[in-house]
């Protein structure tokens, strides 16, 4: 049966380079008002909205027109006309404005309309409410547990990466099984029946891990994220007396930047100059955040060094942007990066990965599977009587080479890659998990399969939790954290 494709639209989401849930390479958080801003991206005035009924569904139909006409990335693509009357929802009209361009695989529900006030709230603290888990569907379409965050409902409940999700119910008298929603539904099924991201919602759940399997009642609830894990997002591996600095960043939001800085502070005392860093299910974020980390990784690069390039449309040529490399207190000078990447991987992931191969060029490496395609990020636009935010395409991001076109992924891009799964039977960073023991040997130097744009979905491993790629699962319509956190419920 086939599932819905995440929408990592899904996740990128904010500016722009959400990935999913940030624009291509990231977004632009915004800080309230009408307009929102990051360091590489402009703070755009939204057009003028309608002078009475402001918020009335054609008004905020004609308001996001109006929008994407003086701010799109592709304006060619827009229809010269599109009677709103028949669609229902503001983003149904705007999914139909966008459709050209994404049959042409450069707008993939990247542009769309969210909350001001939920969207702020994710990306200053994290904050959402849920079990507080990432899920993903195998090429069997069986549910899984790929992570589990710290101060949630879920992981409290014993609830972690590789637990199997069999059955989902309101009360343990009424389970019904994954592979029977999915048999009825398909994915929105699944979805729906986990439900509401409110605070407050109970679900009881069969799972299936390394301990048995058993029923769970599981009360989702206010959390906030941490975007380096408190357990595993930044150590150094000692890989058979080579010491390397390991990194798992979940979403790029600004409470990551001090844990960044403190990662790599610890890094530089420690003398590491050979670095996983792993971004396979991190869908992008704030563009500032990649920024930040380019400057982690540039103790040897120049001020006058490019680290990524800003480009609107001709008519908004006016706020393309160059971002060089500004060292800071905390910089390494790394000698080989290792990047683990899945499918979703998107965004600032991925602009991150692009603006480090000028310089590294075969010593940085994509380890996993091809990633999601998004060298695009996105602009918000506040109509704030109404809480809408527009997240509007509207820049492409390259790196010094002046490339950026991979929308179809890394793959194509890269100068070195190394094929490996995502090993749910054991913790993110465990040296002996699949992906991050690729990375340590490509940085050991030894020889391995590349990864090739057809590497991803499909491709399975003969050990039942051993995949080459999954499936993160998406609501149709996702809540901020679910944009820039793909998988995450």
């Amino acid at each position: 049966m086939a599932i819905r494709k995440q929408r990592l639209a899904t996740a990128l989401s904010v500016i722009a380079l959400l990935a999913g849930c940030s624009s291509g390479g990231g977004s632009t958080a915004t800080s309230g008002g009408s307009t929102s801003s990051t360091a590489s991206a402009p703070t755009p005035s939204p057009s003028q909205s309608p002078t009475s009924g402001t918020c009335t569904l054609r008004a905020r139909q004609d308001w996001a027109l109006a929008q994407l006409r003086e701010w799109y990335l592709f304006p060619e693509t827009l229809p010269a006309s599109l009677d709103p009357a028949p669609f229902t929802t503001v983003s149904d009209y705007i999914d139909a404005l966008t459709a050209t361009a994404r049959s042409q695989n450069r707008d993939r529900f990247f542009t769309y309309i969210t909350s001001i006030a939920g969207e702020n709230a994710f990306f200053n603290a994290g904050a959402s409410a849920g079990f507080g888990v990432r899920l993903a569907y195998d090429s069997a379409n069986r549910l899984f547990v790929v992570e589990s965050f710290e101060g949630a409902p879920a992981l409290a409940a014993g609830i972690d990466r590789g637990a199997q999700i069999v059955a989902i119910g309101t009360t343990t008298s009424n389970l019904q099984t994954v592979a029977s929603l999915l048999a009825g539904g398909g994915g929105n099924a699944v979805t729906n029946a986990l439900g509401p991201s409110t605070a407050g919602t109970v679900r009881v759940l069969q799972i299936t891990d390394a301990a048995g399997t058993r029923t769970v009642t599981v009360t989702k609830a206010d959390f906030s994220l941490t975007p380096v894990s408190s357990r595993y997002g930044a150590q150094i591996i000692n890989d058979g007396g080579r010491r390397v600095g390991y990194i798992n960043l979940r979403t790029f939001i600004s409470t990551a930047d001090q844990q960044l800085r403190d990662a790599f502070a610890n890094f530089r005392a420690q003398g590491i100059t050979n670095v996983i860093i792993d971004f396979r299910y991190n869908g992008g974020g704030l563009v500032s955040t990649a920024e930040l980390i380019g400057d982690l990784l540039g103790r040897n690069r120049s001020t006058s060094e490019v680290f990524s390039i800003t480009a609107f449309r001709p008519e908004k040529s006016s706020n393309n942007s160059t971002r060089n490399f500004a060292t800071v207190a905390q910089s390494i000078a790394p000698t080989r990066i290792a990047f683990i990447g899945t499918s979703g991987t998107a965004s600032a992931s991925e602009l991150v990965i692009n603006s480090m191969i000028p310089y590294l060029r075969s010593n940085v490496a994509l380890i996993g599977t091809n990633t999601f395609g998004k060298p695009v990020g996105q602009i918000a636009l506040d109509q704030s009587a109404c809480d809408d935010r527009l997240r509007v395409v509207a820049f492409a991001t390259q790196n010094a080479n002046r490339r950026g076109d991979y929308y179809t992924g890394l793959a194509s891009v890269v100068e070195a890659s190394c094929q490996a799964p995502d090993d749910f039977t054991r913790q993110l960073g465990d040296p002996q998990e699949a992906s991050t023991r690729a990375a340590l040997n490509y940085l050991a130097g030894q020889s391995c399969t590349p990864v090739t744009a057809s590497t991803g979905i499909g491709a399975q491993s003969t050990t039942a939790t051993v995949v080459r790629d999954h499936q993160l699962v998406s609501p149709a319509r996702p809540d901020p954290m679910q944009r820039e956190v793909p998988g995450a419920f």
